[in-house]
């Protein structure tokens, strides 16, 4: 037997993926109910060889519901997770209302999947900020060994994150560069993303940080180790998919470069790929629909005592998003439901 799954918010970038890697992974459904807003009510998703016609969110009834993934942003999350979680169907929720509600377990799979036992309390589970989750998924089995002292990370964020319109605003503001007449201003970003990076991503607060930095740094320290600093320069890059970060690691211990590779390319979710050669590294365009995150130029920091420094790349849609709280679902079907 399997498990009646709802995916809130279906007709988005990140539902579309929920809906895609549900099918690929094959998890255990006995049906799926597509959800959306009323603007989209009766547009038509995909699920694997299957059509679905969405249905309105605002007038779901949740009984009888095992699983609800919500993509449908933190407004929307407060009205129906609560709603939902009453009924009886545990809430994966992608968006960031509930990451640091101490009653509400954040989870990455790979780094912390005994904590989805703490779900209960609210029936509800969260799913980390993109560049947090591939982050967390390298930076956890290097802590295991040696202890993390100081992160310090750059992000290079594609304008997927942003979503649809932010998508639609690179590729418009690209083809006007080409054709006099047609250029298009800033609309989703503060300023013009095309042949452009933005060192701000999501709003500003008081000490200069962005809320996107805090959420690093709060989200890291919830899943991996509260004892951890990070400090973290969060950048919008004119990239369509696909987030990259440099990530500086300061340990406790010595690690040797070689040790660290062996350490990651033992580790569940992550694909090394370092050749110090031309062409040796992973980019965006290459991790586009991959389920894995990808670490390169793994080498040792030699301004600090024990420091390495690394390339960290996933599709932010997949692992930053839909692939990650699919995985939470395997892990609540394995491990409390046991319907599957």
């Amino acid at each position: 037997m399997g498990y009646k799954v709802v995916v809130a918010g279906a007709t988005g970038n990140v539902g579309r993926e929920m809906l895609n890697i549900l099918a690929e992974r094959q998890f255990p459904v006995d049906e799926v109910a597509a959800l959306a807003s009323r603007r989209s009510l009766g547009t038509e998703v995909s699920f694997g060889d299957k059509t679905l016609t969405t249905q309105d969110l605002d007038t779901f009834d949740f009984t009888g519901w095992d699983i609800a993934l919500f993509a449908v942003g933190s407004d929307a999350t407060k009205t129906y997770a609560p709603k939902a979680a009453k009924a009886g169907c545990v809430v994966i929720d992608n968006s960031s209302l509930y990451r640091y509600d101490p009653d509400v377990p954040l989870i990455v799979p790979e780094v912390n999947a005994d904590a989805i036992e703490g779900y209960a309390k609210k029936n509800i589970i969260a799913n980390p900020n993109c560049s947090t989750a591939q982050m967390v998924v390298a930076l956890k089995p290097l802590h295991d060994r040696a202890k993390i002292k100081r992160v310090v990370v750059s992000t290079y964020q594609s304008v997927s994150g942003s979503g649809k319109e932010a998508i639609d605003e690179l590729w418009n503001q690209t083809k006007g560069m080409y054709v006099p007449g047609q250029e298009v201003d800033p609309s989703v970003y503060t300023k013009q993303i095309a042949f452009n990076v933005i060192p701000h991503i999501d709003v500003f607060l008081d000490d200069g940080s962005t809320k996107e930095e805090w959420k690093m740094v709060a989200e890291t320290k919830k899943i991996v180790d509260p004892s951890i600093k990070v400090t973290a320069t969060c950048v919008r890059v004119p990239v369509f998919v696909g987030h990259s970060e440099s990530i500086n690691i300061e340990f406790e211990d010595f690690l040797d470069e070689d040790e660290a590779r062996d350490i990651l390319r033992e580790a569940p979710g992550i694909m090394v790929v370092d050749k110090r050669e031309d062409g040796g590294y992973v980019t965006p365009v290459e991790c586009v629909g991959d389920f894995a995150t990808f670490i390169s130029r793994i080498r040792q920091d030699s301004t600090i005592e024990n420091g390495l420094n690394l390339w960290c790349v996933s599709d932010n849609l997949r692992k930053g998003a839909a692939l990650n709280a699919v995985q939470i679902a395997e892990v609540l079907g394995q491990r409390v439901l046991k319907k599957g």
